[in-house]
């Protein structure tokens, strides 16, 4: 079978371990109750529901155009399914309850299988209502990696998924769900920060000018985040799954929304007395005030014999999507965020004063295979909003109208009072989910869908 199960270490570098030849038989996604130590010791390790009890995050690898084959089995209390962000799969295996395919029951199982037709860092997660928000933030949730031909060559292939934990003092996980304050206030956040399952900082040892490539995930419920690169000047060759051409961080910070991934790669520095991190900056992205000082999320240390000097960091635009997409005849449509008018708390979010919850709204628009699609999205909310279109890659339009960011995107961040417009072109066939990636947000209200036909 064309996946391979790789183990996390505690560095974060993915390494291969043994695994008997799979064939016919699907690689086991198993979701059950387990334990695993967040907190630093002496606090008790946490009760968390997990991916084949494995610690969190487990991590897939795949090859790009090479059929992977899971099985979902439900051995949690509440009904699940999931999502796979960022991935042009067919409709069918999206994981939208309501639209695509019925909640898996407990004790149930559901064969999920597709091709990915795109290199890129990939993420799944949660996607039933109301039951979502509780299971992301008990810990389910995996990183897939589909390997491409084309692939920058780099010497480590490390990944940093970086989530946040509300827990009590006994280490457990506090509040209850649905919780009516998140979903109307500022969603879930938790004051521990982790990276890869453990409190931050991690730590990686690399050889002078080794070459790295670090996949970020941002996988907090509703965290914005600026991740910054201290000591390092990294390129960004991916960006939520879809290659681009290397381009520099701006002020070497990256804006970093729920659900968002960057693929970085950078060389390790060659001289002595440089502390290399990734950091998490400042009082957030959405601010403007300098906040606290930066917080070391992953410490780079060198080690060894310096290598050889590298070339240039190759990369380039995913040839599989359009190079130009043609908006004078696009599908328009703007998209208000508002806070619902409804007391009801799984109400409490709304685009164009709808709020939806899986199949019980009309279709926002319907186009045929092939139209160009440019959506805006107007935050009237005094809050930060994210906004996910499955199915599809998007460009991020310059509101002046005269272009777009030179990358792909699979959800952009709608900053309060402002407007982000962005294009696609509907070439996947289905019925299609816009939602928050802020869990709490889908999970009140903030999600519509369309049908390419």
């Amino acid at each position: 079978m064309p996946i391979t199960r790789r183990a996390l270490l505690a560095s974060a570098l993915l390494t291969p371990v043994p695994a008997r030849a799979r064939l016919r038989e699907p690689t086991v996604l198993d979701l059950r109750p387990g334990k695993q130590r967040l907190a630093p010791d002496p606090t008790p390790k946490t009760d968390v529901w997990a991916i084949n009890g494995q610690p969190i995050p487990p991590v897939f690898r795949a090859k790009q155009g090479k059929e992977v084959s899971f099985r979902l089995i439900n051995n949690l209390s509440q009904p699940t399914a999931l999502h796979w962000q960022g991935l042009r799969i067919a409709n069918a295996m999206d994981g939208a309850v309501g639209l695509t395919q019925a909640p898996v029951a407990p004790g149930e199982a559901m064969d999920i299988r597709f091709t990915p037709p795109d290199a890129g860092t990939y993420w799944c997660r949660p996607s039933v209502f109301p039951q979502a928000a509780e299971q992301k933030s008990r810990g389910v949730y995996a990183l897939l990696i589909v390997d491409g031909p084309n692939d920058p060559l780099v010497d480590h292939d490390l990944v940093a998924v970086i989530d946040d934990w509300r827990l009590d003092e006994g280490g457990q996980i506090r509040g209850a769900f649905p919780s009516p304050a998140d979903m109307v206030g500022e969603a879930r956040t938790g004051p521990l920060i982790t990276v890869n399952g453990r409190a931050m900082p991690q730590f990686v040892t690399a050889a002078p000018g080794a070459r790295i490539r670090l996949r970020i995930l941002n996988a907090c419920s509703a965290r914005f985040m600026g991740l910054g690169f201290e000591g390092l000047r990294p390129l960004v060759v991916g960006v939520d799954g879809q290659s681009c051409e290397p381009f520099e961080p701006a002020r070497m910070t990256l804006p970093s929304g729920p659900g968002s991934r960057f693929d970085v790669v950078f060389d390790m520095p060659l001289e002595v007395g440089v502390a290399p991190a990734l950091t998490l900056r400042g009082a957030g992205l959405l601010s403007d005030s300098a906040g606290p000082p930066a917080r070391t999320l992953v410490a780079f240390k060198t080690e060894g014999e310096p290598l050889q000097a590298r070339g240039p960091i190759l990369s380039q635009q995913n040839p599989a999507l359009p190079a130009i997409i043609k908006l004078q005849t696009a599908k328009r449509l703007d998209l208000l965020i508002e806070s619902g008018k409804s007391v009801d708390p799984l109400r409490a979010w709304t685009f164009n004063g709808v709020a939806f919850h899986g199949s019980d709204t009309p279709a926002l628009f319907k186009v045929k295979r092939g139209q160009p699609v440019t959506l805006g999205f107007l935050n009237k909310t005094v809050v930060a909003h994210t906004a996910h279109v499955h199915g599809h890659a998007m460009r991020v339009l310059h509101l002046l109208d005269d272009g777009w960011e030179p990358y792909w995107r699979d959800s952009v961040i709608v900053p309060p009072g402002g407007t982000v417009r962005i294009a696609f072109v509907a070439d996947n066939p289905g019925k299609w989910l816009i939602e928050s990636t802020i869990i709490d947000y889908a999970m009140s209200g903030l999600t519509a869908w369309f049908e390419v036909e």
